[in-house]
């Protein structure tokens, strides 16, 4: 080996030049195109040796070593990320599998049985109801051995782990919890029947994991595709984030993700797994399901999704474990001495993969093995019903063992398993491998009584038709093997709870009294919150709980004195002096540091959130995340990932600073929020406030914290927050429930000498109840009393009096008795489009009239005079749209 090292200058030098010519990876296995195939024999068989003689760690040291005199030398060689298309565990390293194998495969089949059962039943009674039965069918195997032998649930104990189901695989789950006693038959029979249910007193299934729908049961929601990934990730990294700061041991737990190879394809699936390798997140865990289809077709038809995969998470610093062939293989290729089998693998495209998975053994004889004469004996004395019957690496319980044992045992790295399977496995005819059989949701007799015969289920051809229901006897050995893998793992999973001590709030005073006696201080909504965030922080009990998280925007919101305060949060400390370490605001990093600053990744940042927001339920610890974001990169940019927090009942802030379409003025159109309102009033348990007044924020604040962490309410607030100083007035607190229930009475403008031509009514919210005032004032001049109302809630507005309309008709909706006190015309203004202010409409008092101004089109730049004006939400448009109405005449408004 002496020799090695001192030729390996003079080696790579002799072959730099005919690298840099090829200009492609140098691969020493071609020998035909070899300039010195006699020489490269010599290497080859030297580094044999060496594996023989000395093991896998020193052959991987002198690699090493030649990679790096290699790139020292600038050669250009780069090594290939991609491995044989085979299982990355050899079965000489194959953990010991602890199960019975007889019994797992049977448990499988009669899961595999009632999931198709209760997605056709479903459909032959409603035909519009859809479910999915060919993802369950590829990926039951990968679930039940994690359930029987991996997933920890929670135990006063310990905190267990946390999966993530492939959403269109619930119906395998739901099966699994029949088996175990926790749905009945009954309720099988009403899967997407949420409603209908109500009526036979069953409990509805919902269609994807839900916790919305079925909170005790389903604790992630991932039917969104793409957005199981990204969580998983930010949830194993809030779990360290937990440990690091000493506040919740995550130690030993574990984050499972199992996810379709299709669903790979979506942006936010792929978005943070750099992240993940970053933070050495080795508490997670993928599965990726690798059955080749998505929807229409292959997933990639003209190549290999497994090879795509192991490249991408390879170079993005993960762990890959490929389980690809199943142990029927393994004498194959044992007597495979010329390696035609990994050859025609390598040669195989997927979407001749599918077709092999969609035809039968014959076929399989013909078409694969019959390509050369080497193939040709390895499949001599196999009936082409053992060639039907060989299984892909995703279907074999044993080296699906030896696959997650690989994973749970490997540290320093996140883990992906990229595990082949086939979608629809053992649907034979009917949907195995075929373009259609994500949709397939009908069978025949025929193919009923072939799938039962496929898996041997005990069930008569009479039971198999009418697709009964399958549970084996209490006292039988699968019930009880069943049982007792999951109490040893610490019960059924999956499972949502929700008990987590009560966080007491401090009073208003001692955090936000500035605010609330503004005394005509001049301040930003933004400003007066970082400045409550920061006095909260202090709190001896309710700050340690609290987690700022900003998308590289703090300095923008003001917020870089909490960098001192409680610092931002790093796996590692800070290994640096930051340049501006002498400075108050100095950028400080600290593995207990509070902030989450997540970089230029809105995606990121509300996965982030979502997990900090959920941990009253996910750990039994309950946090209050504060996630403050430039308002057009919220409910626009990442709406469904705020959906799929709402799903999952989360509890936090979302601030939206910089809001509205004028105040963020020179930033122009992509950055001009005119319509996050409008979006947040789609989402039941959010509740949106655009607050004019720091005291107005203060109280709502003040009421969100004690609805979330005090009376655990599942709900969110999502407040809008603006750049703008001006003065602020004293906040009653007397109006704090107006303030709350969206609007309340800021001012009454009457002309002095009670000469009154007219009474009008004017609505405004955020910065532009500024305008409001000014044109208050003008109208007061002319005579005219003026009524201003501060409305800091226009959805909560609006779902007050469609509550009142449709549940209680007698009851007078809150805002129709406030605006019931005087007559004449009103008029709403705000920053967003008119379809906000709109919302209110029905509930105006009959006899008055009802304008509003918004701020609709697209934005621009220039300053905030001019783009009030150009909207016409400014005073001198509110004017005018009164004088169209027939307000007295209003002269010299110039002056």
């Amino acid at each position: 080996m002496a020799y090695l090292i001192d030729e390996i200058d003079s080696l790579f030098c002799h072959l730099r030049i005919k690298v840099l010519c090829m200009n492609a990876p140098f691969d020493l296995t071609p020998l035909a195109q070899d300039a010195n195939p006699e020489e490269t024999a010599e290497w080859r068989d030297a580094l044999l040796s060496l594996l023989a003689n000395e093991g896998p760690e020193r052959v991987n040291q002198i690699l090493s070593s030649l990679t790096s005199v290699a790139r020292q030398h600038r050669t250009g060689w780069q090594p290939d990320l991609n491995t044989p298309y085979a299982n990355s565990i050899s079965v000489d390293d194959q953990a010991e599998f602890p199960g019975d194998i007889q019994i797992e495969e049977r448990l499988t089949s009669i899961m595999r049985w009632n999931a198709l059962a209760m997605v056709v039943r479903a459909n032959q009674a409603y035909g519009e109801l859809g479910g999915h039965i060919a993802s369950y069918a590829s990926v039951a195997d990968l679930f039940e051995t994690g359930f029987h032998h991996f997933f920890q649930a929670r135990t006063p104990e310990q905190g267990g782990d946390l999966v993530f189901f492939q959403p269109h695989s619930a119906p395998g789950v739901y099966a699994r919890a029949f088996l175990e006693g926790r749905l009945t038959e009954e309720d099988l029979l009403h899967y997407r029947q949420e409603i209908n249910s109500e009526k036979t007193g069953a409990r509805g299934l919902s269609s994807y994991p839900h916790p919305w729908l079925m909170p005790d049961f389903w604790q992630f929601p991932t039917g969104s595709m793409g957005l199981g990934p990204i969580s998983s990730i930010y949830h194993a990294r809030f779990m360290r984030y937990l440990t690091h700061r000493n506040l919740l041991q995550c130690e030993g737990r574990k984050v499972w993700g199992v996810f379709g190879d299709g669903e790979m394809d979506e942006p936010e699936s792929m978005s943070a797994l750099t992240l993940a390798a970053r933070e050495r997140l080795d508490n997670l865990v993928w599965v990726v399901n690798c059955n080749l289809q998505r929807l229409d077709g292959p997933v990639r038809g003209n190549g290999r999704i497994i090879d795509e995969l192991e490249k991408l998470f390879s170079g993005a610093g993960w762990k890959v474990i490929k389980l690809v062939w199943g142990s029927d293989w393994d004498g194959l290729f044992a007597r495979d001495t010329t390696g035609a089998l990994l050859k025609a693998f390598s040669q195989t495209v997927d979407g001749q993969m599918q077709t092999f998975a969609a035809k039968n053994g014959r076929y399989n004889r013909e078409n694969f093995f019959g390509q050369n004469e080497d193939l040709k004996r390895l499949a001599e004395g196999m009936t082409d019903e053992q060639i039907d019957l060989l299984k892909r690496g995703g279907h074999d319980v044993v080296k699906i063992y030896s696959a997650y044992a690989a994973a749970l045992a490997h540290q320093g790295q996140p883990v992906v398993i990229l595990a082949h399977t086939k979608k629809g496995f053992g649907m034979g005819s009917a949907g195995q491998g075929k373009m259609t059989t994500h949709s397939h949701k009908k069978f025949d007799e025929q193919e009923l009584i072939e799938y039962r015969n496929r898996f041997d289920l005990p069930l008569t051809d009479e039971q198999a038709k009418s697709l009964a229901f399958y549970k084996p006897a209490p006292n039988s050995a699968e019930m009880a093997y069943l049982l007792k893998h999951r109490q040893d793992l610490g019960g059924s999973m999956p499972k949502r709870e929700t008990h987590c001590a009560i966080l007491p709030v401090p009073s208003l005073e001692t955090y936000a009294q500035f605010a609330i006696a503004a005394d005509g201080k001049e301040m930003s909504t933004t400003m007066a919150f970082v400045r409550m965030l920061a006095n909260l922080l202090k709190d001896p009990v309710l700050g340690k709980r609290l987690i700022p998280i900003v998308a590289d925007e703090a300095r923008t919101f003001g917020m870089a004195n909490l960098f001192k305060q409680v610092g931002i949060y790093s796996s590692v400390g800070q290994s640096y002096a930051p340049e501006d370490i002498g400075s108050v605001l100095s950028y400080r990093e600290a593995m207990d540091g509070q902030i989450l600053e997540e970089g230029i990744s809105e995606a990121g940042a509300l996965a982030s959130w979502t997990a900090a927001a959920t941990s009253y339920s996910v750990h039994g610890f309950a946090m209050l995340p504060f996630y403050i974001y430039y308002a057009m990169f919220g409910f626009q940019r990442v709406g469904d990932a705020i959906w799929a927090a709402a799903d999952q009942r989360a509890r936090g802030f979302l601030l939206g600073a910089t809001s509205g379409r004028t105040t963020l003025g020179g930033e122009g159109l992509q950055h001009q929020d005119g319509s996050s309102h409008l979006v947040a009033a789609t989402i039941p348990n959010c509740k949106a406030y655009d607050p004019a007044f720091a005291g107005e924020l203060a109280i709502i604040l003040d009421a969100g914290m004690r609805e979330m962490v005090e009376q655990q309410a599942d709900v969110f607030y999502y407040i809008t927050l603006m750049n703008e100083n001006y003065a602020n007035p004293n906040i009653a607190l007397e109006n704090a429930q107006g303030v709350l229930r969206g609007a309340y009475q800021f001012a009454n403008f009457t002309p002095e000498n009670g000469q009154v031509k007219q009474q009008v009514t004017l609505m405004g919210s955020g910065a532009i109840l500024l305008e409001v005032l000014i044109a208050a004032k003008i109208l007061l001049a002319q005579g005219i009393d003026v009524e201003v109302i501060s409305v800091t809630s226009w959805s909560e507005l609006a779902r007050d009096g469609r509550t009142c309309t449709d549940q209680s008709p007698q009851k007078v909706p809150y805002l129709t008795s406030l605006l019931s006190k005087r007559n004449g015309p009103i008029l709403a203004a705000s920053d967003y489009v008119c379809a906000v202010t709109e919302c209110v409409r029905a509930f105006v008092p009959e006899g008055r009239t009802y304008k509003t101004l918004g701020t609709d089109g697209f934005g621009r730049s220039d300053t905030r005079a001019a783009l009030r004006n150009y909207f016409g939400v400014d005073a001198a448009a509110i004017v005018d749209h009164l004088k169209r109405v027939g307000v007295a005449p209003i002269d010299n408004f110039e002056s």
